[in-house]
């Protein structure tokens, strides 16, 4: 079923580009899937079509109609897994570095996903769709380590309860800017989508959940820390914003960390490292843990060498 949306232009976003107003508001819509919609007459200014580069005006009330989806088949595809437990209900991976966990536009293929589907075929629970079948939980593109993932829907649902209710154990591992006067310490902060980068988040009191971090410093070098850190909430970029909302952010991170970012990372020195959880059928806890991948150990060598 199509989706409707009105937006209503104020003054902060007068003058702007409407293919951008609508990707800001709606976060969910890259700016080329709106001018999509808006080239195909799905958007409306004060009830009349407009073009893609029209500039809002204070007042204009914006009519976006989304079309319904299209069903995607995803295709089964032989991409090799880390596998670190599995059996009749579950299944952990351990997810390199720079692949994305599930099909989107500009990602139909290479996924976690998709490998799933070859390595599982039916098995794997369907609560979350076409699109992310077993996924219970993600992590960032750019984030490596360990992921959860349910064959089944009886799984899926003891497993999501588990994070809901913060009995979930995740663990992380990441190297941050700057130093620390404490060995441990804990970010309570609320994190919203960012109010003028829609695909942002930021810690905010507006439209926020709250947002716990546990950090216990492993390693101090030059300019730069070793964390372990410990989720008490899973919110989206959790570990990134909190470290950033603290003036410390995380090393590689082309989002919240600073301008001159380090390339060499190829995304944020962020690590799944482990995770716990009381397993759905037998209720015994399970605990996986995963070593620090080569690009996380290359450059804490680096560092060690520049103390």
């Amino acid at each position: 079923m199509a989706e409707t949306f009105v937006i209503r232009i104020g003054q902060d976003t007068v003058g702007m580009r409407i293919d951008k107003v609508i990707s800001d508001e709606l976060s969910d819509l890259t700016r080329s899937a709106v001018q999509k919609i808006i080239d195909d007459g799905g958007v409306t200014v004060n009830g009349i079509v407009i073009s893609k580069n029209y500039k809002v005006r204070n007042n204009d009330e914006i009519t976006v109609e989304i079309p319904e989806p299209k069903v995607l088949d995803v295709v089964a595809e032989n991409i090799p897994l880390d596998i670190r437990y599995e059996d009749d209900d579950l299944l952990v991976v351990n997810k390199p570095k720079n692949m994305v966990v599930h099909p989107a536009a500009g990602n139909y293929t290479g996924t976690l996903v998709n490998a799933l589907m070859y390595h599982c075929g039916d098995s794997l629970s369907g609560i979350n769709g076409v699109i992310r079948p077993g996924i219970v939980h993600r992590i960032d593109k750019d984030t490596s380590g360990l992921l959860i993932v349910a064959k089944n829907d009886m799984a899926h649902v003891h497993l999501a309860q588990q994070i809901k209710e913060h009995s979930f154990t995740r663990e992380y591992q990441c190297v941050v800017y700057g130093g620390f006067k404490t060995d441990e310490g804990t970010v309570d902060a609320p994190i919203g989508r960012h109010h003028t980068d829609r695909k942002k988040m930021t810690v905010t009191d507006k439209n926020s959940k709250n947002a716990v971090t546990h950090y216990f410093v492993e390693n101090r070098y030059n300019g730069f820390t070793h964390l372990r850190v410990r989720l008490e909430t899973g919110r989206t970029h959790q570990i990134r914003v909190h470290m950033a909302y603290t003036g410390h952010p995380v090393a590689g991170d082309e989002v919240y960390g600073p301008k001159s970012c380090i390339k060499e990372l190829g995304g944020q020195c962020l690590h799944a490292g482990l995770i716990g959880f009381v397993h759905p059928r037998t209720n015994e806890y399970i605990e996986i843990r995963s070593e620090l991948p080569e690009y996380f150990t290359k450059f804490l060598k680096k560092l060690a060498n520049m103390n």
